[in-house]
């Protein structure tokens, strides 16, 4: 389970496989509902649920502070996930081809060419393992998700951007 292993990676490791793991994971909740399972999805809350209390019980225990840094942001980002597949639940999302789900950064694990590549709508950008050290994480509101979305489309045109104005005002 994630909750153990995580000690053993760095935090930008840790990151990046819970993120590919995730969209691996809703993905095949997508299968399952095409095949019958009309509750594969509120299945899969109940499991990120409990993983998500993993972490709180973690971060509550005796932690260093490296590794408090890095279960908090997971908790920062696992909270977006679970509530995006609140999200699919709630819009009766059952296609991984729907916009609800496109428009979510997800990540993709490629065995052939050992690479990670995280796609947002038709955007795809190939992970090159870009160092952003153990920080924590701003909480992921649907602004962010919107400037995801712009900034990635822009750098897909080549374009570029230019978020102002002082962090997590919203």
């Amino acid at each position: 389970p994630r909750h153990k292993w995580l000690f053993d990676f760095s935090a930008q490791n840790a990151l990046t496989a819970s993120f590919t793991v995730w969209t691996e994971e809703v993905e095949a909740q997508f299968e399952a509902l095409a095949e019958g399972n009309e509750t594969a999805l509120k299945d899969y809350l109940k499991v990120y649920d409990e993983r998500l209390s993993h972490l709180i019980d973690l971060v509550l225990g005796r932690l260093n502070k490296r590794d408090r840094v890095k279960v908090i942001t997971l908790i920062t980002i696992d909270v977006h996930s679970r509530d995006v597949v609140q999200m699919l639940i709630d819009r009766k999302v059952a296609d991984a081809e729907a916009f609800d789900w496109q428009c979510q950064m997800r990540y993709y694990w490629d065995k052939e060419k050992r690479v990670c590549d995280t796609k947002i709508m038709d955007s795809t950008f190939h992970n090159s393992f870009e160092y952003i050290g153990n920080t924590g994480r701003l909480v992921i509101t649907p602004l962010t998700d919107r400037c995801y979305i712009t900034l990635s489309q822009a750098l897909t045109l080549k374009m570029g951007g230019a978020p102002a104005g002082p962090a997590g005002t919203g």
